[in-house]
């Protein structure tokens, strides 16, 4: 089957997730997270589009931060990207969307691609595949899809859409696709209650389907400049190991906008098929609570957790225990380095923290205490006054850069494993309980040459212990300009 028979799918993984801190942060937002089961929402995504006789590979778009995670994590569901496309930031879905139609168009000209987040969950995986049958169909005549929910409750969270009459463009005859006759973006709550009364509301889910062209077409007659700088970021970009790169000045002076605001409020081509999939964005805490299965009290309980005279709440640990006793309409959430407690109905307001820490400058917005790296992770295990202990763990024949430090001196301690370790002209092994001392300005690498986990301690000491104080001199992963 040719490109341009099959639907492209374009996996956005973009996104923060604020509002689901302390589990989603900067560095391991919630699409890389399994917070609907035993995959992450990101490779459940992945599973949802292995249908090779209607979906093509995927092209995933993603942070370049977090390049290294999307690839092992599709590499763990046996999925095989087109492409992995690296945006220096983000800049909303509109660009986004841009840079995959030129990435696509450029390849195999015009094809039908599929927008997907990543961060969704979707229970009817029949029921997905024939709503995008429906609106490939109806994109093929020149419509520009996006799919309703219909709607469980007010929802002040969500967009809405005005139901229409059925699609009457080009390629009309399409069974289950509707005009799109209004957008109401995230609407207060009377407002909310009053489109669920009447009815032929829909709330707007975020993926939509259509053509490479048509949607360049039309993000060029509303939004020229935001065409422009993307196909300049596209023709400037470059491959960087399995990663494209776009180009960063290019892409800086994309124009910031949504899908909905840049085309689809604004194109007569706008349609809609309703999708009745079991869809959720998990957007919240309070999301995650109505999705999740309960016990007899309606709570929703993730790990080690004793829930006492408590009802109707979501309660998590990542690990230690949580003990609640008397808890009502509760979310309150456990990690190694923070503890979220909050009332359900003000689960949307946890962003509100996220934003109070940045503005404090506290790294806890932005990372948890185990930090993933292509090499493995390091776990915070304690700080204080000049000195930082760390766990390094480091996956079977992996390799940290060949670096230095020019505030800060360290003290690796084996505790499992074996180690091979450069520093300065030296290169030597250390196995358990043996240890070395690399000093201040020092150039030196660790790696592990087995087929074993290596585990080190570190202590860091000196007058600045920030993870910006590395000079890389050699790096497998490319990450010299990191």
């Amino acid at each position: 089957m040719s490109a341009s028979d099959l639907v492209h799918p374009v996996i956005l993984s973009g996104g923060v997730g604020s509002r689901l801190w302390p589990l989603s942060r900067e560095l391991t937002p919630k699409q890389l997270l399994p917070l609907a089961g035993a995959n992450t929402l990101l490779q459940d995504t992945a599973a949802r589009i292995a249908a090779p006789e209607f979906f093509a590979p995927p092209l995933v778009i993603c942070n370049a931060a977090h390049r290294f995670l999307v690839a092992e994590q599709l590499r763990e569901v046996g999925a095989s990207p087109r492409a992995i496309v690296l945006e220096p930031e983000g800049r909303n879905t509109a660009p986004a969307a841009a840079v995959a139609a030129i990435f696509l168009e450029k390849r195999f000209g015009d094809v039908l691609m599929m927008l997907l987040p990543s961060d969704h969950v979707i229970a009817d995986q029949p029921g997905f595949l024939e709503a995008a049958r429906t609106a490939a169909a109806a994109a093929r005549g020149g419509a520009l899809v996006t799919f309703g929910m219909t709607p469980q409750r007010p929802e002040t969270g969500y967009g809405y859409i005005r139901k229409g009459g059925a699609w009457d463009g080009p390629g009309d005859g399409v069974s289950g696709c509707f005009r799109v006759e209004r957008f109401v973006e995230k609407p207060e709550a009377a407002a909310a209650a009053a489109m669920v009364r009447e009815g032929g509301w829909l709330w707007n889910s975020g993926m939509f389907l259509f053509s490479a062209q048509d949607y360049l077409a039309e993000l060029d007659r509303h939004r020229p400049g935001i065409v422009t700088a993307c196909r300049a970021a596209v023709e400037r970009g470059a491959e960087d190991l399995d990663f494209f790169r776009l180009d960063r000045e290019a892409f800086a002076e994309c124009p910031a906008d949504s899908i909905d605001y840049a085309v689809m409020e604004k194109t007569d081509a706008a349609a809609v098929v309703p999708a009745n999939v079991g869809w959720s964005d998990i957007g919240s805490w309070a999301a995650l609570w109505e999705i999740g299965a309960k016990d007899d009290r309606g709570n929703v309980l993730k790990g080690q957790v004793v829930a006492q005279d408590s009802g109707n709440s979501y309660l998590r640990t990542e690990g230690q225990l949580l003990a609640v006793i008397g808890v009502r309409d509760m979310v309150v959430v456990a990690t190694a380095d923070a503890v979220l407690v909050a009332p359900l109905d003000r689960a949307q307001d946890v962003r509100q923290v996220v934003e109070r820490l940045k503005r404090e400058g506290s790294g806890q917005h932005a990372a948890h205490a185990t930090v993933f790296r292509p090499w493995g992770s390091y776990r915070s295990i304690d700080a204080g006054h000049h000195f930082q202990v760390k766990q390094l763990t480091v996956k079977p024949g992996a390799r940290l850069s060949l670096q230095s430090h020019r505030h800060r001196a360290e003290h690796w301690v084996v505790v499992e494993g074996r180690a091979r370790v450069t520093r300065g002209e030296e290169v030597f092994e250390l196995g358990p309980n043996q240890s070395t001392y690399i000093p201040l300005g020092t150039r030196h690498r660790l790696e592990n040459p087995g087929r074993d986990t290596l585990r080190v301690i570190e202590i860091q000491s000196g007058d600045y212990l920030g993870e910006d104080d590395i000079e890389r001199f050699d790096d497998i992963y490319g990450r010299m300009d990191d």
